[in-house]
Order: C-alpha cells, then structure tokens, then sequence
C-alpha cells in the first residue's frame, strides 16, 4: 500500500490538496491495515486522514531546499523507465 505514497515536496507545480490527502489516506490504510474501515472505525479513520494532511501540508509549507524545483512529467518518466526495466527482468 504504501509503494503509492509519492514525494510531494519540491515539485513544479507544488502538490495538490488531494495528493497530500492521497498520501494520507494510503497511510492511514497501512497503519491500520485496513483498506475500508468498519463503521466502527469509520470516524477514526477519517479523522486520522485529516490531521496526517493537514499535518503533512503543514510540513510541506515549512520545508526549505536549494534544490531547483523537479519536474513532475520527468520524475514521471524516469519512475516508469525503472519499472520497465524491473519488470523486464522478472519475466526473464
């Protein structure tokens, strides 16, 4: 589950509200090990995807580099290339 979460700081345009809370959600789901929470666990669930996005856009905000900022469509690019060539051995 937690192979989805992306980098999200430095990047050209800067991440989304719904990637940070993407990023949330996959890891409250591995954390908790559940994908779909019972309606038990419905509101603590949701309520620990909330504060870790605001939390994590808090850290976002505040995080300083001088690193050039990356391009996504590169870094896009480049993560495919290294899964075509993983995968390209597996079935080898």
């Amino acid at each position: 589950m937690c192979r989805n979460i992306r980098t999200l700081h430095n990047f050209e345009p800067a991440a989304t509200t719904d990637e940070v809370r993407a990023a949330a959600l996959q890891y409250v789901r591995k954390v908790s090990g559940s994908t779909q929470p019972s309606q038990a666990n419905r509101e603590a669930f949701d309520e620990a995807v909330e504060a870790i996005a605001h939390v994590t856009q808090h850290l976002l905000d505040h995080l300083v580099t001088n690193a050039p900022p990356k391009d996504r469509d590169v870094e896009a690019a480049k993560a495919r290339a290294r899964a075509a060539k993983r995968y390209a051995t597996l079935s080898a």
